[in-house]
């Protein structure tokens, strides 16, 4: 099936956006390669995913490629984001950031957007981080913080989207992966994740959910 949609477009296009997302992830999931991880890194990333009960208990890369700590955002509303530069759904970037704004506005203390760009699918996102920082500035003015480059799905995922994708599985666990660039978590000031959304969810549609969290 997989095969056939992937081989017939017109085909493609009568399945509901969210069954081609997950379609063409499950294509992409097939193709990647599965590299091996060094075992002291598995291990190490073992340990974290075990002693880990909230988004905080994390860690990630920043632009320069230096640790950060989650626990920087402990008591915040967090909307992680997986994003590429060569996408269709790239635009999301000028709703991502408006969405930033406009709850900054209000909430200047307790919300933050986290971009994790991400190569996986279609090699939509080819550039080094210096690169990915440009591009996102130049073209959409995005000021909150982009991240380094990780994987999101296979053996070399990042700790924090095994977590993601581990705490909030879809259909029971039936689609584990991410489905493609843009996909979403949303996470509470206690650190859990509240909602998941499929790649095509308008970013700025998120406002009320987000304010509610903020509420809380």
């Amino acid at each position: 099936m997989l095969a056939f949609c992937h081989l017939n477009p017109r085909l493609l296009r009568t399945i509901p956006s969210a069954a081609r997302f997950a379609t063409a992830a499950w294509a992409s999931h097939l193709r990647l390669p599965h590299i091996s991880k060094p075992l002291s890194r598995l291990a190490r990333e073992v340990s974290v995913m075990a002693s880990a009960t909230t988004f905080y208990d994390l860690k990630a890369l920043d632009k320069r490629g230096k640790d950060v700590p989650l626990s920087d955002y402990k008591g915040k509303v967090v909307l992680v984001v997986n994003t590429a530069s060569k996408c269709g759904l790239t635009p999301q970037y000028a709703g991502l950031e408006k969405l930033w704004k406009s709850i900054h506005e209000k909430h200047p203390d307790d919300f933050v957007i986290l971009g994790f760009p991400c190569n996986q699918f279609g090699n939509q996102e080819p550039g080094s981080n210096d690169d990915i920082q440009q591009f996102c500035q130049v073209n959409y003015g995005v000021t909150f913080p982009i991240m380094s480059k990780v994987d999101v799905n296979g053996d070399n995922a990042d700790p924090i989207f095994k977590w993601l994708k581990a705490e909030r599985p879809r259909m029971g666990g039936l689609l584990p992966g991410i489905l493609w660039n843009f996909e979403k978590f949303l996470i509470g000031k206690d650190g859990k994740v509240k909602a998941r959304w499929f790649p095509n969810k308008a970013p700025q549609s998120l406002e009320p959910m987000i304010l509610k969290e903020l509420a809380n």
